[in-house]
């Protein structure tokens, strides 16, 4: 299986998937740790994380499926979030909360 298949298939089965610097338990960045930090505080439960420290084809294939430069990165049903940045934003205006919501409740 090449590494876009990999990660299109973690993707999509999985309602929310976080490709990040360390783990969930032990961010290995700043950004990555503030991500998990919102998700949480959404109260998702199911998290997948994919360490992109552990896999260089995993780290630079994440990049260019998305076509998007940098990590962390948050797929929520599939679709590219984004990253820091834009999923603070989203929290902060209560989007992120929305999207989310269908997915905490099923949990």
């Amino acid at each position: 299986m090449d590494v876009q298949q990999q990660i299109r298939e973690t993707v999509t089965q999985n309602p929310v998937v976080l490709f990040m610097k360390g783990t969930a338990q032990f961010p290995q960045c700043g950004f990555s740790a503030r991500v998990v930090q919102i998700l949480k505080a959404c109260g998702v439960t199911n998290l997948v994380t994919v360490n992109v420290l552990a896999d260089e084809a995993i780290r630079q294939g994440i990049k260019d499926y998305a076509n998007w430069p940098t990590i962390p990165q948050l797929y929520i049903n599939g679709e590219f979030v984004g990253g820091c940045d834009i999923v603070s934003e989203m929290y902060a205006s209560g989007e992120i909360q929305k999207l989310l919501e269908p997915i905490v409740q099923a949990s």
